[in-house]
């Protein structure tokens, strides 16, 4: 297993992009719609150390309180359906099984810690 990445709900992401590259220097990575999910994210990521962060713009959520700002951690996995399956003998809850989304080339499913965080493995596709 390797770490991924962070993601964090924003309240504008023009305004998170520009802080985000600008203002720290990140370089942005790509952009994308989830219809699926009524969201819309972009990677930005640190040039030094390759750490990325995932900015991540709901639809139906224009405020939010203080706290509720980590949406997940990811991390890569070689195989999903393994990794929840290990995970759940473990006793770790299971919080989405795995799946694809529309025009993604990724499996992906998520997992709760012991404090609600939701943690994200996803296979990727063969480069």
């Amino acid at each position: 297993m390797r770490f991924s990445h962070t993601s964090i709900t924003v309240r504008d992401l023009e305004a998170s992009l520009a802080f985000y590259t600008n203002v720290l220097g990140l370089e942005f990575e790509r952009r994308r719609r989830i219809e699926e999910n009524r969201a819309e994210i972009a990677f930005v990521r640190d040039p030094e150390t390759g750490a990325r962060v995932e900015l991540t713009k709901w639809d139906d959520k224009p405020t939010f309180e203080v706290g509720e700002q980590l949406d997940h951690l990811a991390f890569d996995v070689p195989d999903v359906a393994a990794a929840v399956a290990a995970a759940r003998a473990k006793g770790a809850r299971v919080a989405k099984e795995p799946y694809s989304l529309a025009g993604g080339s990724s499996t992906i499913a998520f997992l709760l810690d012991p404090n609600d965080v939701w943690i994200e493995l996803i296979e990727r596709a063969s480069r």
